[in-house]
């Protein structure tokens, strides 16, 4: 797999640090954000191939954040890491349960489900 950044979105410091953690162990740079604001601050500031957002924001931050991505860069695929998949979020591009190994799965099938969708293009100013 080629290098990948990651945002990692969420309001709880532990479970960010802990998920934070598992992804740099598998290879990718991760830049957590606390907060919509902060978040927002640094997807403008930074390429990004992936955001990822924690079921601690409630679900009007996830869909503010996810159509403010999507508004800047079409192309970044935004999931929602969940307790369960039960009701999907259908602003984001992906649900995926709160484990791990599932989210380590599904992050290189999100990247390749639709190729065309999420190749990389630049940002827009």
């Amino acid at each position: 797999m080629p290098h990948m950044v990651a945002l990692a979105v969420g309001r709880d410091p532990l479970l960010l640090e802990t998920r934070g953690r598992v992804l740099r162990n598998a290879g990718y740079t991760v830049v957590s954000a606390l907060s919509v604001e902060q978040a927002l601050q640094s997807f403008v500031s930074r390429d990004f191939e992936i955001v990822i957002l924690c079921h601690s924001l409630p679900r009007r931050d996830r869909e503010r954040l996810t159509y403010a991505i999507h508004a800047h860069s079409p192309n970044t695929p935004v999931i929602v890491v969940t307790a369960r998949v039960s009701a999907m979020d259908s602003f984001a591009d992906a649900m995926i349960e709160n484990e791990p190994e599932i989210l380590l799965q599904e992050i290189p099938r999100i990247l390749h489900q639709a190729p065309e969708k999420y190749q990389r293009e630049p940002k827009r100013a």
